[in-house]
C-alpha cells in the first residue's frame, strides 16, 4: 500500500469511527511499547497484586505486534461513558451496560467496513487482550498519562474507555501525544484515601479501592477497610478531583452507555442478601459481574460497617450466620464489630463464636468482639476515666 493510500484509509477509518459514535480516534503503528520498562518495574514491585495474568502475558504486552501476528497498525478509539454523574458507591463506568460488548460490536462493525473497502483483516481489543492500551492510545495521539495513571484527553478528561482495532493494513500513524499537561498539580495523589498512588503515575494495586473491590478475591486488608468508606464497586476519587475532568467531563455519548440513575448507590442490605441466581439476574449485562456475588457481598458488608447505620445490624447478623461463603461471613463479622454499644451485634458475634467452623472467620469474629467490647466500654466510661485495655476484656 502506498503512503497516500495509507493516509487516505486512515482518514476514512477515523471518520467511520466518529460516525459510529466514538469520541476519540487515532491511528498508530504496532510495535514495542514505549512504557515497557515502566511496566516491568511495576510488576517487579509487586504492584499488580493478585492479578497474575498481567505477568503471565508480560512479554506479549511489551510489544503490540505480538497479540495478533501479522497485524501492522491500529485504530485506537475512546468512548466517553459520562463523568458528570454524582459520585456514588459504584464507579461511573459500571452503571450502564457492559462496555466490552458495546465497544466490541462497534469495533467489529468498523472491521467489516475495513475489510470491504481494503480487503484488510482485523481484530478487536477491548480491555481483555494482552495489550497495553494506554501506551497505544498515547501513541495514537489520544492523550497523556495523568499522575493518577489514567489517560487524559485535553478535550474530554479521562472518563472514557479505550479500544483498538488491529489491522494488517499499513495506516498512516497520527502524531503521538508528547505533552505532559498535569504540571505541578497533585490533587489525585493527595485525594486517594488509601495512598495507592505511591508517586506520580505509579499505582500500587494492592492499596487501590478499585482493585480491592473488583479484582481481589481474598480478604480485604483490615487496615484498608475504613478508607473504603461506602464504595462497593470501583472508585472515581482520583478522577473526580482532576481539573481536566472538573472542566471537560460530559454526559455519556451513547444511549447504551448511559448510566442507570439507581445504579450509583444500590441498597447495601440487598447486595449482601443476594444469592448467586439473584446476583446474576440483577447484574446480567453489566460490568459488575466482574466482582462475582461473593466479592460484591463482601464489599457491601465493609461499606455497612463503615457507615454504621443501626438498621444494617440485622442484615449483617443474618449474613454472619447464614451466608455460605466464609469470605462474606468474615467481613460481616468485622462490620458488626464497628457498632459500639449495639447488643444485637454483640449477640450475633458471641453466638457465631460458638458455632463457626472456619478458622479465618473465627479470627474475624474474635477480633470484632475485642473491637466491639473496647469501643462499647470506651463510649460508656464516665469522663475522666481510663477504659479497660482490650487485652484485659
Amino acid at each position: 500500500m502506498s503512503a497516500a493510500a495509507g493516509r487516505s484509509l486512515a482518514t476514512q477509518l477515523k471518520a467511520q469511527a466518529y460516525a459510529a459514535g466514538f469520541d476519540l480516534a487515532g491511528t498508530a503503528r504496532l510495535g514495542a511499547a514505549e512504557s515497557a520498562d515502566q511496566f516491568d518495574s511495576w510488576l517487579a514491585a509487586g504492584f499488580a497484586g493478585t492479578m497474575a495474568w498481567m505477568e503471565r502475558n508480560a512479554d506479549i504486552r511489551r510489544d503490540s505486534s505480538r497479540p495478533a501476528p501479522g497485524m501492522q497498525s491500529a485504530l485506537v478509539v475512546g468512548l466517553n461513558y459520562g463523568g458528570t454523574q454524582p459520585t456514588g458507591a459504584v464507579a461511573r463506568y459500571a452503571r450502564g451496560g457492559d462496555y466490552h460488548r458495546v465497544m466490541w460490536d462497534l469495533l467489529d462493525s468498523l472491521g467489516v467496513w475495513l475489510k470491504a473497502n481494503s480487503g484488510g483483516e482485523y481484530r478487536s481489543f477491548v480491555d481483555t487482550g494482552p495489550v497495553l492500551e494506554r501506551d497505544l492510545a498515547r501513541r495514537a495521539g489520544l492523550g497523556w498519562f495523568g499522575k493518577n495513571t489514567t489517560l487524559i484527553n485535553p478535550r474530554l478528561g479521562s472518563f472514557f474507555f479505550i479500544g483498538a482495532l488491529f489491522t494488517d493494513q499499513v495506516l498512516e500513524p497520527d502524531a503521538p501525544f508528547e505533552d505532559d499537561r498535569c504540571g505541578t498539580c497533585r490533587r489525585c495523589l493527595d485525594a486517594c484515601p488509601t495512598d495507592a498512588l505511591t508517586e506520580p503515575r505509579v499505582l500500587d494495586s494492592n492499596r487501590c479501592i478499585s482493585y480491592l473491590t473488583i479484582e481481589l478475591r481474598d480478604e480485604i486488608p483490615e487496615t484498608l477497610r475504613p478508607q473504603m468508606a461506602e464504595l462497593v464497586y470501583g472508585c472515581d476519587i482520583c478522577q473526580d478531583v482532576c481539573p481536566w475532568n472538573v472542566r471537560f467531563s460530559r454526559d455519556a455519548s451513547l444511549a447504551a452507555m448511559a448510566p442507570n440513575r439507581t445504579a450509583a448507590d444500590p441498597d447495601l442490605a440487598e447486595l449482601l442478601a443476594l444469592d448467586n441466581d439473584g446476583y446474576r439476574r440483577r447484574f446480567r449485562g453489566t460490568a459488575i459481574t466482574r466482582a462475582k456475588r461473593v466479592g460484591l457481598a463482601r464489599n457491601a458488608a465493609v461499606a455497612m460497617g463503615n457507615r454504621r447505620a443501626p438498621h444494617d445490624v440485622g442484615a449483617l447478623a443474618s449474613a454472619l450466620m447464614k451466608d455460605p461463603e466464609p469470605l462474606v461471613r468474615a467481613h460481616a463479622a468485622w462490620a458488626l464489630g464497628q457498632f459500639a454499644g449495639d447488643q444485637t451485634a454483640l449477640g450475633a458475634l458471641e453466638h457465631q463464636l460458638t458455632t463457626e467452623a472456619d478458622l479465618a472467620v473465627l479470627r474475624e469474629v474474635e477480633s470484632a468482639l475485642v473491637t466491639l467490647r473496647s469501643r462499647t466500654t470506651a463510649s460508656a466510661a464516665p469522663a475522666g476515666t481510663v477504659p479497660t485495655a482490650p487485652e484485659q476484656l
